[in-house]
């Protein structure tokens, strides 16, 4: 198992934790140790998304690239430089398929093999701010700043349908069995149901928020612009716990579950990443299993469990049934106010497969990612290019 986070520093840590061994046989009292495996300097600007599968990491950052590293070597692998824009958000769907986001308002599908663009989609009008993948991969949610909440069908790779939702949201997360989903404004939390695609209840937190991670599918814990983590019940609306993580604002936070142990990791601007041991009672707070000081701002967290396959290998075919029919479709019966419009029915078109520039002519060598020399040197004729235009 490994910790990867992304700093203000341009930085990419890695940290292997090593579960010390349980003598008592008391799994209450373990406690892991982290040891400090790796940095990668891949980018020219902060890093603000993380995302991993089973064999890769994938950072994205404010200098509009996206870098791989190879978990198993241990090596840089390339950079995909599709975007124009700082990347947002970057989600894995399996071991074959990556999905984008960032402020061009872009959500590009790349083939997580090849390492190539299967498809760019203008998804909204303003930049894009968050994406969430239906655990079923058939389905996508996305929000950004033209106050638009979009639900993509992506087995015909397209849009279904638009809710506008009157203010930016900055998070939507499917809950984990894909029956409800979030939708979070500054410091309120909207919870969605899927079979009826209306909000069945409203929580507010006393800060902004900048990460929600589904513990259950009827609890998830919630953090933000402060140094508490707080984990809510999603029926009742009540908050269960609350419990002092940092000592400054928490900046990301996931879970996941390994054997005997379910595990929520948070990340701080204090510089710290702490791993935390839930409860099966989630109203009692959770033990701290182990903590790492990067002395670095972290932004995003991220945590690679060294599996042999993955259940989930890509994204279902066109030949696949959609869900979107019955459960979406519900969307414009009870909402119609809300619902701007049902989007053309065209598929947005299958882009001839387009290499990781986005531009035939550019330097790259056949399907492989773009080395950091050549990508420094993109950079700089499309920033010539730029300025030519201005002109």
């Amino acid at each position: 198992m490994e910790l990867v986070a992304g700093c203000y520093e341009q930085v990419l840590f890695g940290f292997a934790i090593h579960p010390e061994p349980d003598a008592g046989g008391d799994h209450e009292e373990q406690k892991w140790t982290p040891v400090a495996d790796f940095t990668h300097h891949a980018h020219t600007a902060s890093l603000s998304a993380v995302a991993v599968n089973s064999r890769f990491v994938v950072t994205g950052s404010k200098d509009e690239t996206i870098h791989i590293y190879d978990m198993k070597k241990k090596i840089d692998h390339g950079a995909l430089v599709h975007h124009n824009g700082t990347i947002t958000c970057l989600k894995f769907y399996g071991n074959r398929h990556l999905i984008s986001g960032a402020e061009d308002g872009l959500i590009c599908v790349w083939d997580a093999k090849k390492w190539e663009c299967l498809k760019s989609i203008k998804a909204h009008k303003g930049h894009v701010t968050f994406l969430s993948i239906h655990p079923s991969g058939k389905l996508a949610l996305s929000v950004g700043t033209d106050k638009t909440l979009r639900t993509w069908n992506l087995v015909e790779g397209r849009s279904a349908f638009i809710k506008n939702i009157k203010q930016n949201a900055h998070i939507v997360e499917w809950s984990p069995r894909g029956e409800k989903y979030i939708v979070v404004i500054l410091n309120k939390i909207d919870v969605y149901q899927l079979d009826t695609a209306s909000v069945s209840g409203t929580i507010t937190n006393e800060k902004r928020i900048s990460s929600v991670t589904f513990l259950s599918e009827s609890v998830f814990a919630v953090a933000g612009d402060e140094e508490v983590v707080r984990f809510f019940d999603c029926d009742s609306l009540i908050c269960l716990c609350e419990f002092k993580a940092h000592e400054n604002r928490i900046k990301d936070m996931l879970s996941f579950e390994v054997p005997e142990h379910h595990v929520v990791i948070t990340a701080s601007s204090d510089g710290f990443i702490k791993v935390w041991k839930l409860k099966q009672d989630k109203k009692v707070p959770p033990s701290l299993l182990c903590e790492v000081k990067t002395n670095a701002r972290l932004t995003c967290l991220g945590v690679w469990l060294d599996r042999v396959t993955d259940t989930q290998e890509s994204l279902p075919s066109a030949a696949q049934p959609s869900p979107v029919s019955k459960e979406q479709s519900k969307i414009n019966k009870k909402e119609a106010g809300d619902v701007v419009q049902e989007e053309e029915r065209q598929s947005i078109p299958n882009a001839k497969k387009c290499d990781l520039t986005g531009d035939s002519n550019k330097p790259t060598k056949g399907n492989t990612p773009v080395s950091t020399k050549k990508r420094k040197m993109v950079e700089m004729l499309e920033k010539k290019k730029r300025k030519k235009k201005k002109i």
